[in-house]
């Protein structure tokens, strides 16, 4: 197991990366990427991306598909949210709470995506009933099973400067769709990128002749 000290971000933080978006709401938000099959980028073959924020300053999203090595009950004693003993009797539902590898950008930062039946003063809206949440107190609400319903961790995130996305997918590097709950929270990594194809009615073997589309 490797050596990953967890950070989650502070208030000032999450409010800074979702200022513009917030705004200015990105026509992305919301939004799963699926990386074609002529990415140039070997860190995002296959991945499916949500895109969390969206705006004329850039993008930045979290990679689903992809789990991390790091398992929770680590994650939570590093960050002192539980000692040693608390964690290994922690409820199985929780024990087994997958964090994924969100993206090449500070892969030690923690981000929460989640319903919207949770809520703090540091819960970024994202899309209808779905928030983010990059501090450490939905750990806690996480750990004490009074979390949201429905929830994903990643460490890290992926990010884009101004104008960068749009080029990608003018380029034909990434296919866009709306993003169904039932396809973003479950946990199945191996299949959801043909899944969310199939959902889609688009056929793999014609992905290197299909534009992206909003």
């Amino acid at each position: 197991m490797p050596v990953v000290i967890c950070k989650f971000l502070d208030t000032f933080t999450a409010m800074e990366i979702f200022r513009d978006a917030s705004k200015n709401t990105g026509f992305l938000n919301g939004q799963f990427l699926l990386a074609m099959p002529g990415m140039d980028d070997s860190r995002f073959a296959r991945s499916v991306i949500y895109v969390c924020a969206h705006s004329e300053k850039g993008a930045m999203g979290l990679i689903i598909n992809r789990a991390q090595e790091m398992e929770f009950a680590d994650i939570l004693v590093q960050l002192g949210v539980l000692d040693e003993e608390q964690a290994i009797v922690m409820p199985e539902r929780t024990r087994d709470f997958l964090v994924r590898s969100g993206g090449p950008v500070e892969m030690r930062r923690g981000f929460v995506l989640h319903s919207d039946d949770y809520l703090t003063d540091s819960t970024m809206p994202v899309a209808e009933e779905i928030c983010l949440t990059g501090t450490i107190d939905i750990l806690r609400a996480i750990s004490g099973g009074r979390g949201p319903r429905k929830a994903l961790m990643t460490l890290g995130y992926s990010g884009w400067a101004s104008g960068q996305l749009e080029t990608e997918i003018a380029n034909n590097g990434w296919l866009t769709c709306q993003a169904p709950q039932e396809l973003l929270f479950d946990t199945d990594m191996d299949r959801k990128y043909d899944r969310i194809l199939s959902h889609m009615g688009v056929d793999p073997s014609r992905l290197a002749t299909v534009a992206g589309h909003a």
